[in-house]
Parts: C-alpha cells; sequence; structure tokens
C-alpha cells in the first residue's frame, strides 16, 4: 500500500470489526433488498448478470441476488463480515457467491466486468476525497451501460439548513440499539462519519463517468441513486 493511501479498516467503526455486534447486525439494520431487486432488474439485471456488492456486511443484499443472477462477488473490509457472510453462504450452499476481503480502495475485480454494483450505507465512512476515488474504481469494474445503485445517508439540503434538518432528522431515532440506530448513535455518525451533500455527491458521480438515473431521499438523509455508467 502506498504510505499515503487510506487504510479503510480504520475508517471501517470498531462496531463493524466486532464479532458480537456483528452477530445482531441483520437485526439492527432491518434491511429488506425487495426494492433495490425491483429497481435492478427493472435496469437489467438478469440471470447473466454479473453483480459487485461493495461493503456486503452479512450479505442481506448478495443472498437475495444470488438468485436472480449468474454471479455475485461480495466484499467486505470486515473480516468479522466476511466471516459471517462465509458462513451464511455455505449454509445456503450458494454456488455463484465469492466472498472477498476488500474495500472500496482495495478491492482488485478479477472477473469479467461487472453489470451491477450494489453499495448500501458504506460509502459514508470515507472522506470526501476517498469517495471519489472509490466511484472511479466502481466505474472501472462496471461494463459501459452498468448499473450502480447507490444507497447511504446524504444529506439533501443547504449547509444553512444542516441545524434544523438535523434536528429534526433525530426524533426517527430508536431507543433500542439492537433494533436501530439510537440518538447517540445518529449524533455520532454526524461528527465522526462522512456522509456528505448529495450536490457534492451528484458533482462526484458526474465526474467519475456515471448518469444518474434516479435519485430519491427519505427525511432529506436518506438517499437512494440509481446510475448508469457512460460509455465514454
Amino acid at each position: 500500500m502506498k504510505p499515503w493511501w487510506l487504510d479503510e479498516r480504520v475508517h471501517a467503526g470498531a462496531e463493524h470489526l466486532d464479532e458480537r455486534y456483528v452477530a445482531g447486525y441483520d437485526l439492527k439494520a432491518g434491511f429488506d433488498p425487495a426494492e433495490d431487486l425491483d429497481v435492478l432488474q427493472r435496469h437489467g439485471l438478469g440471470p447473466d448478470s454479473i453483480v459487485v456488492d461493495l461493503g456486503a456486511g452479512t450479505g442481506a443484499f448478495t443472498v437475495a441476488v444470488a438468485g436472480l443472477c449468474r454471479h455475485v462477488v461480495a466484499v467486505d473490509v470486515s473480516p468479522a463480515m466476511t466471516a459471517a457472510l462465509r458462513g451464511r453462504v455455505d449454509e445456503l450452499g450458494l454456488d455463484n457467491v465469492t466472498v472477498a476481503d476488500g474495500g472500496f480502495l482495495s478491492y482488485e475485480h478479477q472477473d469479467e466486468p461487472a453489470d451491477v454494483i450494489f453499495t448500501r450505507n458504506a460509502l459514508h465512512q470515507l472522506p470526501d476525497f476517498w469517495k471519489a476515488i472509490a466511484l472511479d474504481r466502481m466505474a472501472s469494474i462496471l461494463r459501459p451501460g452498468g448499473i450502480l445503485r447507490l444507497r447511504d445517508l446524504v444529506f439533501d439540503f443547504a449547509p444553512a439548513e444542516a441545524e434544523v434538518r438535523i434536528e429534526a432528522w433525530m426524533p426517527g431515532a430508536v431507543t433500542d440499539p439492537s433494533i436501530g440506530w439510537t440518538v447517540d448513535e445518529l449524533a455520532e455518525h454526524v461528527r465522526g462519519e462522512f456522509s456528505t451533500y448529495s450536490w457534492l455527491l451528484d458533482a462526484m458521480l458526474d465526474k467519475t463517468g456515471f448518469d444518474i438515473v434516479d435519485r430519491t431521499f427519505r427525511r432529506s438523509t436518506y438517499g437512494a441513486y440509481t446510475c448508469k455508467r457512460r460509455s465514454t
């Protein structure tokens, strides 16, 4: 690794490296991939597709998409996450899933170009300088016309609105940390992680070769992007 290159594991969050936290992650995240699968199928996901799941975590999306495509590469920087995911893949007998230890900045794609990249709630762990590099690397993995489905905490408001919007976001927190994120956890995210503004992310996507096909936001903080890699 170059001496100036970012060590993603340092930015992954200590909890994501903790086996006990990982064991309860699916319940805490409460993630249903049905909407994303529907979007991706409308944009060409099918039996011949190659899919890369970046920041795959414990594999909720990986497992769900495996039955709809030819091959899935599930990538995560946390050894605890990939260990749990490998166990899940083995238990389900999914022979079209490869689990890879790596991240946005370290995963080296060895397969033919991907048709789909999916990533959820992981890109915010990188500062903006590195987000752009990560997006550029994603574009290099995708075939021309391939689809990036990106979900993350993205702030869809102007800086002058930040105090009002963040204060309005906090009441959506839960009190039980086993089934979601508490006020303290949301506050720590704002202070210590790297969620960016939508207008900055939009520019990064454009600069790295993506056209935004669709973007939606929930509570001005949870963004869902569908993007297509440009041919040139």
